[in-house]
């Protein structure tokens, strides 16, 4: 793969909430099951097309793999979440890094039963960051809320109860989020009894803690593969899905990762899955995470995340993909 010049995230139709990360207020919204198609259809990235290095095998604080990433736009920094050394899976312990974009270990902050880390958002707040992320994890270790943090470097937070963070779906039972800062919305991927869903909101409705009715709301189709992370950017939601190379982590073929494309307005999939072979040299290659930006000249890209290195020393890598069609 190739690595492109110039990351520098676009400053142009920035967000800065200027809210704090209050978690005493319970907000629950309706949330319409099915809601109307509300949102103007945009390009949308060829998955087809090659990707391009960010990084690769960056150190993170803990020895386990990562789960997610997020960007802070305005501050430029990288958020990448991992997973508690010593934690069980269930426990929803999360690790988050905070990086530069040359995947330069910063500082690290610590979050106790939290979730599993699928995906989150960084939005950027003044000189700071505010995370948006699931919190107080179920049995099965997946967050059921969704909860404003501020990120603070070195130090441990307990997760919030459920009622004194976010549930914006009435009934949903599992949450988490992904921010588009180009067209500055959120998407939600929640659980009903019923299955996952998804849910977009003006990026605005965060911000306010003041949720109503989303944009579009429909039903996950059905995509093979072990889910791995998700993104929006304008009218399309970006799916991932795929394992671990097998056995000892040796690169064995081009892998099982897949990105899709699903038109938010009608809740189908518009292509794929599309193999991805970014990083196929790579030990281990777990795909975990997906995030959208937009550097200073204004070329929007699709990053994506894998899991590499060795066992106790697993590393972050990521890459993008940058053509729109």
């Amino acid at each position: 793969m190739n690595r492109a010049p110039g990351f520098n995230l676009s400053r142009r139709g920035l967000i800065r909430t200027g809210v704090g990360a209050s978690l005493a207020v319970l907000g629950l919204g309706a949330g319409a099951q099915n809601a109307s198609a509300d949102v103007t259809a945009t390009k949308r990235f060829d998955l087809a097309q090659p990707s391009y290095d960010l990084f690769r095998s960056k150190d993170t604080h803990g020895a386990r793999v990562q789960q997610s990433f997020a960007f802070d736009w305005v501050n430029k920094f990288l958020f990448v979440a991992t997973k508690r050394s010593g934690s069980a899976e269930s426990a929803g312990d999360l690790c988050i890094n905070k990086m530069d974009f040359d995947g330069n270990y910063l500082s690290y902050m610590h979050l106790n039963g939290f979730g599993h880390g699928v995906a989150f958002a960084a939005l950027p707040s003044g000189s700071g960051t505010e995370l948006w992320i699931e919190c107080d994890a179920n049995t099965n270790g997946y967050g059921t809320a969704l909860a404003p943090i501020r990120y603070t470097a070195n130090t441990t937070l307990d997760s919030p109860a459920a009622s004194a963070a976010y549930q914006p779906i009435s009934g949903a039972t599992e949450y988490t989020c992904s921010v588009d800062p180009v067209y500055q919305r959120m998407i939600v991927r929640y659980h009903t009894s019923a299955g996952k869903r998804i849910a977009v909101y003006p990026l605005s409705a965060f911000e306010t803690r003041s949720f109503g009715s989303p944009l579009v709301d429909f039903k996950q189709p059905t995509i093979a593969g072990t889910p791995q992370g998700y993104a929006l950017y304008g009218s399309y939601m970006y799916y991932l899905t795929g394992d671990a190379y097998p056995g000892d982590g040796t690169p064995t073929g081009d892998g099982n990762s897949y990105v899709t494309s699903i038109d938010i307005n009608t809740g189908t999939v518009k292509q794929g899955p599309v193999l991805t072979k970014a990083g196929s040299t790579l030990h281990h290659r777990e795909p975990e995470g997906l995030a959208i930006y937009r550097t200073d000249a204004g070329e929007a890209r699709l990053f994506i995340g894998f899991a590499t290195g060795v066992e106790g020393d697993r590393r972050s890598s990521i890459f993008y993909k940058n053509a729109l069609i």
